[in-house]
């Protein structure tokens, strides 16, 4: 079992390696949320390099990306889903480019995590307008 902040990162991190392009920005943005996140605060930051490598070894196994779905919604606590839904949105922003891979993992994980349409759009639309640039 990986604690529900790892459940965390490994769904940023999943949002992030969707186009196989981890760009400065997403790690910057993951880097960022974990330092200021009021669910971050008693996380031992220098486990975020281990805890990002975990989630891409595991990604690079047969059917890795169903393991760390599993292993992310068997993690995660019902109240923290949204908020798990609501990091991954602004990673895929993070860069400005948001593709039709980072779209099907987004949509994957609102999916498994049983976030419902009405609060996952309303958590696109702000992810969106806080990384809107001028």
């Amino acid at each position: 079992m990986i604690s529900h902040h790892a459940a965390l990162i490994y769904t940023m991190v999943l949002v992030s390696a969707a186009d196989r392009d981890m760009t400065d920005a997403e790690m910057r943005a993951i880097h960022e949320m974990v330092a200021f996140l009021p669910v971050f605060r008693d996380y031992d930051e220098t486990l975020l390099p281990k805890t990002a490598s975990a989630c891409a070894e595991m990604l690079a196994l047969d059917d890795g990306l169903d393991k760390v779905m599993g292993f992310i919604k068997s993690t995660l606590p019902v109240k923290l889903r949204d908020t798990a839904y609501a990091i991954a949105c602004d990673v895929a922003v993070a860069d400005g480019d948001v593709n039709q891979e980072k779209l099907r993992v987004l949509e994957l994980i609102r999916h498994r995590l049983d976030v419902d349409r009405l609060t996952a759009a309303a958590i696109e639309r702000g992810a969106t307008a806080r990384y809107r640039t001028a």
